[in-house]
């Protein structure tokens, strides 16, 4: 029986200024990359690899639907390859994590700070058309899935590279405005309204309040555009033992909330823990169910998860102070050296599945 071909899903969780952890082990993954097939073919490959070479989907929440931007983004000069390498993305949080999260003009405090989101946008959405421009969700380098949450139609919003490319404008829109959809997460950013290339409006906010973790979004999606056609034209789904997952967090997050605080809370104590509990809770569920299915299928190689430790630094979503910025950078080179094995592992999958495809 002829070997299976392997489809290879990244995905990316939410977590706002934590995503800095993510983007070091994304920069260690690349590297590895570049190392090992050096060390294959004694040469440095030329042009360097990119870590979208060797994905037939990304998937990104949020924070990590910003960095899935990142990584499929295409040079100008070169429209075939990425623009920004892994590594590149950690300056996204090192050095603008600030201007992202920068406190409201107005400097809202007691009742104004209740009524009105923690901060502007603006400073987030100039970042965002300095890093992609006029780029366009079709021009993406590989098939991706962004998640986001339409608040006047009350339903889940999927952006999808591949479809923005076969079905035209409708579904096509300028990946600044998917960055920022995916990314305005409620009380820290307001919502965001856009349209697609053809007209279709949406009032979007953070998909991490249904997918913290896309992974399994990824999966679905992965399951219905890689199915080859039979015989008779109709598609066929793969089958899990298909897909190799590399599933990435942004730090484990364990804050308690006691029951002699909890039980007094009413409406506005609620809302921080409970969009809190919500996104862990998601991302969890979706590691377990995965876990589990692989298991099944004895294939518990094929799904890594990687949910980095936050050492010293907080789990806020927004603590940009110069003291957390420098912890979540030594935290996020410290994962990658305690990741070693596993981004090894990951790294000889990789290659040798991309050298067979």
């Amino acid at each position: 029986m002829a070997k299976k071909r392997l489809y290879r899903i990244l995905s990316l969780d939410g977590g706002g200024i934590r995503g800095l952890l993510s983007a070091h082990l994304l920069a260690a993954l690349e590297q590895k990359l570049n190392e090992k097939w050096r060390s294959r073919h004694g040469r440095p490959p030329e042009p360097p690899l990119r870590l979208t070479q060797f994905f037939d989907l990304i998937a990104g929440t949020s924070t990590g639907g910003i960095l899935a931007c990142a990584l499929l983004c295409p040079d100008e000069q070169a429209p075939d390859r990425p623009r920004y390498s892994a590594r590149e993305t950690i300056g996204l949080y090192r050095d603008y994590g600030r201007q992202i999260f920068s406190k409201t003009l107005s400097g809202r405090t007691g009742i104004a700070a209740v009524r009105w989101a923690r901060y502007d946008s603006g400073p987030l959405e100039h970042l965002l058309r300095e890093r992609f421009g006029d780029t366009r969700l079709s021009q993406l380098l590989r098939p991706c899935l962004i998640t986001s949450y339409d608040i006047e139609k009350r339903r889940s919003v999927f952006f999808t590279s591949h479809d923005a490319k076969e079905k035209g404008d409708m579904y096509d829109y300028l990946v600044r405005d998917v960055a920022r959809s995916t990314s305005a997460a409620p009380t820290y950013f307001p919502p965001h309204h856009l349209a697609s290339l053809g007209g279709l409006e949406n009032t979007a906010i953070d998909g991490g309040l249904f997918a913290n973790n896309p992974t399994m979004c990824a999966v679905v999606e992965a399951l219905k555009i890689f199915g080859p056609k039979t015989e008779s034209g109709r598609p066929r789904l793969l089958e899990m033992d298909e897909l190799f997952i590399l599933s990435i967090g942004t730090g484990v997050i364990k804050r308690p909330y006691f029951f002699r605080k909890a039980q007094s809370w009413g409406l506005l104590s609620w809302v921080a823990p409970i969009i809190d509990i919500m996104m862990t809770g998601v991302a969890e569920t979706v590691d377990y169910q995965l876990r589990k299915i692989f298991s099944a299928i004895q294939r518990p190689e094929q799904y890594v998860r990687i949910m980095p430790q936050l050492g010293t630094a907080s789990d806020d979503m927004d603590d940009v102070s110069p003291r957390n910025l420098q912890a979540l950078n030594q935290a996020g080179i410290q994962n990658a050296y305690d990741a070693d094995g596993t981004l090894e592992k990951v790294a000889d999958l990789l290659l040798e599945s991309f050298e067979e495809s």
